[in-house]
């Protein structure tokens, strides 16, 4: 885990009580397994909640939605690969930034914001040797 995230600093307010808010349980593993997609990398809901073995993309995007702001949360997207509507313009940069495979926008789609290349940038959570999994 990359972050603290017992201050509350993942929804982006300040907590009235100055003692620090405890995380629900599988708010923290879906945190977790955020923290360990690789840059340019990416993971839809669905595969973060097949990776846990619990839940489903909606508990995950409830997560990334309350919680998810200190995380890498551009890299936990749909999967059709639609930027994450109204933060747009941020994740594009991240992902410029990384390097991750992106698809052109149609000329008849609104602002020609591109999609993510869900072929190439899906992460199927392995690392190191195949078939080895990452660890949470």
């Amino acid at each position: 885990m990359s972050e603290d995230r017992t201050s509350g600093s993942r929804t982006g307010a300040v907590p009235a009580d100055p003692a620090p808010a405890e995380l629900p349980v599988y708010a923290e593993r879906v945190l977790d397994v955020a923290d360990l997609i690789p840059p340019g990398r990416v993971m839809t809901y669905g595969d973060v909640a097949e990776w846990l073995g619990d839940g489903g993309p909606r508990q995950v995007g409830r997560v990334m939605a309350l919680y998810g702001s200190a995380a890498p949360w551009w890299r936990v997207v749909r999967a059709d690969g639609v930027l994450l509507p109204g933060h747009e313009p941020r994740a594009l940069g991240h992902y410029r930034e990384e390097g991750t495979p992106l698809r052109g926008a149609p000329r008849d789609a609104e602002g020609h914001v591109p999609r993510l290349d869900m072929k190439r940038a899906r992460w199927d959570g392995v690392t190191g040797s195949p078939g080895e999994k990452a660890h949470i």
